[in-house]
């Protein structure tokens, strides 16, 4: 019996290849930040992605429509990342604040910028957010990660009794120092590393005392 399926008897066009079955989405991110991390954004495109990724050159486009939505989508792969340090344990649940953990948690987010600077760089950077172009889906997970860090700073307060605090302000004045710090370091501009857990703790020192500060 002769097949008649197209498919099987009609050659592929020269460069096609297979749509890949997975999580592709997932791969596309990390495969996007790890270009960035090693080329930076002249490195990155969707042709090169399907190319590394051994998938069709329009497998990227059923995830993001241009590499605009794929910037967008890897800042947001970011602002989970850092959701997850920011509620990290032992800062949630009613843990008792101590300055030995806003130490150790302004470490940690220092650290998370240093260590994602690919994924930083989007995440804070003007490139996407003086765009006009931002997905619903960025916007949303930028917000969820302040709101995280907001209730942080309402929980330090509870735990020290200090109803002193603008929660809200607190929150605002200490992430813009965190963030300052943090893209002093990415852009080497302070290139002294060694600092870097010093820089921390005078942060947190000056956190904590706004924090305990008696109303």
């Amino acid at each position: 019996m002769i097949n008649t399926n197209k498919s099987l008897i009609e050659p592929q066009p020269l460069g096609d290849k297979p749509y890949h079955h997975g999580d592709l989405r997932r791969q596309i991110l990390d495969e996007a930040a790890r270009l960035l991390k090693e080329q930076g954004e002249v490195g990155l495109s969707m042709r090169k992605l399907a190319q590394n990724l051994g998938v069709s050159r329009t497998a990227p486009y059923h995830h993001f429509t241009d590499k605009q939505a794929l910037l967008c989508g890897v800042a947001e792969e970011g602002f989970r990342r850092l959701r997850e340090v920011v509620r990290a344990q032992p800062y949630m649940e009613g843990a008792k604040i101590s300055e030995a953990a806003v130490r150790e948690f302004v470490r940690r987010y220092v650290q998370f910028s240093i260590d994602n600077a690919e994924y930083y760089e989007l995440m804070f950077g003007a490139r996407l957010w003086k765009s006009q172009q931002l997905t619903d889906s960025l916007k949303l997970e930028a917000y969820a990660a302040f709101k995280v860090y907001l209730e942080h700073i309402r929980t330090w307060r509870q735990s020290i009794g200090n109803t002193n605090v603008d929660a809200l302000r607190f929150a605002q004045v200490s992430w813009s120092t965190l963030h300052g710090m943090s893209r002093l370091l990415i852009d080497g501009i302070y290139l002294d590393t060694t600092a870097i857990n010093v820089m921390s703790d005078a942060a947190a020192k000056m956190f904590w005392q706004q924090l305990s500060m008696p109303a």
